[in-house]
């Protein structure tokens, strides 16, 4: 089981053209995102209703397989003064679980406000709320993913 690395040491881990998974973890659900094979833009991809931990860890290694996903971004949900609540205690958890399912490697992503930005978002773009409630949580992902996707860019660190 690899660690979770710094974002700055995630690209010498990857294969060239490996996609990222980004994650939103939430207590009923996990809201997966996409990055393109270039590492530039992230795409919401699927919500996963959580079930037992096996269970979703099958779901997200099935993923992995089957969209060439090289390594994972998971949002971690500090508090507002950067401190570490029990939320981001269950998601370093789940991740130190997930590592023994996929063995790929990791990082972890401030997501502070990402749901809010997101929901702000959708509100202004006149979603009801019904599909904001079907697209909060993958568009959360793909926020989060974008995020780090931008700061590996700006590290120089992105694929040709």
């Amino acid at each position: 089981m690899v660690p979770p690395l710094p974002i700055e040491d995630l690209p010498s881990k990857l294969q060239p053209h490996a996609r990222l998974l980004g994650f939103d973890l939430g207590t009923k659900t996990i809201g997966l995102a996409l990055s393109d094979v270039t590492r530039a833009i992230a795409t919401p991809y699927e919500t996963l209703r959580r079930t037992k931990f096996t269970a979703d860890a099958k779901a997200i290694a099935e993923i992995v397989a089957k969209e060439g996903v090289g390594g994972l971004v998971i949002g971690l949900p500090l508090n507002l003064d950067g401190s570490e609540g029990p939320r981001a205690q269950s998601t370093r958890a789940f991740a130190r679980n997930l590592a023994a399912h996929v063995d790929l490697p990791m990082t972890f992503w401030d997501e502070r406000l990402s749901t809010a930005a997101v929901e702000r978002h959708l509100i202004e773009a006149d979603a009801s709320r019904k599909r904001r409630a079907e697209v909060i949580d993958r568009m959360a992902a793909a926020y989060i993913l974008q995020g780090a996707l931008d700061r590996l860019k700006a590290l120089g660190t992105t694929p040709r």
